[in-house]
């Protein structure tokens, strides 16, 4: 099969869609490889180490694109992207369709191209197998960029997150209790901060407890405690994750003016869709906003700015599916995995995932 991995456009977008080590493997079996001059560099890899690995050095995304069956790619194409798609080709990534544009959605459907969504890859008891590490690093670096967000320097409050004996730590409200709200209380509880979580589920919130060892303070997420518990925060935390589909909003403009003045939301779900109503998406090179008094931090791809963490550990969940596809064929590997055919969110130009297609009719 012929694979194609662009360098990523998006601003502040370090990752690649495939390791090195993975473009070996490959390439041993005799399948070819175009990698985009550059695609590495922000993940740790030189245009050498895919050259040594098998690969063929391409010098335009044209190339990248126009010679792949395969297209691995990390975030959803751009606009200008789009345009480079072609009949039949499979494309893999991070796509996020029900929070897309009506427009580039319809990229994919005139096009032909069948979309997989490494998002949406759903095992049977409802994990997401290749989200689950960016999740896990995305939860872990909301700490990270709440204690800067906090800082004078950045606008903040100057409130240290774990406070100081006779000074009170941060009061971090987490809603959703998932990977990443689940590795954000980590983090926000190993630096001190009080942490508050919220969600549906009471056998989430169970295991929470159980696995802070009650240092967690959950609640059942519902619009009385959700309304209480923000008006107090200094960092609340959009950790909703609707699998395939658009974030509910939960926090109202109205909410968000009743908070204090420049605490700090990170809005997670801006991937989504976002579950707050004053979110809109923001980029590396100016993460912040400020929306009724309250520093928003709204970026899609949090994680492209680790690049190397976070490209391992993407490649290392993604890698069964990638070599299933290239190996055995889209058909085969699709029959053979009922996880990866819930990741199809448009096959060969027609909508496939419901809450696409929900999300596409609503935006009609």
């Amino acid at each position: 099969m012929d694979i194609g991995v662009p360098r990523e456009r998006r601003a502040s977008e370090y990752r690649v869609g495939i390791t090195p080590a993975n473009v070996q493997t490959l390439h041993d079996e005799g399948h070819r490889i175009y990698v985009e001059q550059g695609a590495g560099v922000g993940s740790g890899y030189s245009d050498e180490d895919y050259r040594r690995a098998g690969a063929t050095l391409v010098y335009s995304a044209d190339e990248a694109f126009a010679r792949a069956d395969l297209l691995l790619k990390v975030a959803r194409p751009t606009p200008e992207e789009t345009g480079l798609l072609r009949s039949d080709q499979i494309v893999c990534g991070f796509l996020y369709l029900p929070a897309a544009r009506k427009s580039r959605v319809q990229s994919f459907l005139n096009n032909n191209v069948t979309a997989i969504g490494y998002e949406t890859i759903q095992e049977d008891d409802g994990s997401l197998p290749v989200l689950q590490p960016i999740s896990e690093v995305t939860g872990r670096m909301c700490a990270q960029v709440a204690a800067r967000l906090l800082e004078n320097t950045s606008g903040g409050k100057g409130i240290l997150l774990g406070g100081v004996p006779g000074v009170a730590p941060a009061e971090v409200v987490i809603l959703g209790g998932g990977v990443v709200g689940a590795q954000a209380a980590r983090v926000f509880l190993g630096q001190g901060a009080n942490v508050y979580l919220l969600d549906k589920d009471i056998k989430r919130l169970h295991y929470i407890d159980s696995l802070f060892m009650g240092r967690v303070i959950t609640l059942m997420s519902n619009p009385l405690n959700v309304d209480k518990m923000v008006r107090f925060a200094d960092v609340v935390v959009g950790a909703i994750q609707v699998p395939g589909a658009r974030s509910p909003v939960l926090i109202s403009r109205e909410l968000v003016r009743s908070m204090k003045r420049r605490s700090i939301i990170i809005d997670v779900a801006v991937t989504t869709g976002g579950c707050v109503e004053t979110t809109r998406p923001t980029t590396h090179t100016a993460p912040t906003y400020i929306e009724e008094g309250v520093i928003h931090y709204c970026v899609p791809n949090m994680t492209g700015i680790v690049a190397r963490t976070a490209t391992h550990a993407f490649n290392n969940a993604a890698w069964p599916y990638i070599y299933s596809i290239a190996s055995e064929g889209l058909d085969a590997a699709i029959e053979k995995s009922p996880s990866l055919a819930r990741g199809v969110n448009i096959r060969a130009g027609k909508i496939m995932l419901p809450g696409l297609a929900a999300a596409y009719t609503m935006s009609s």
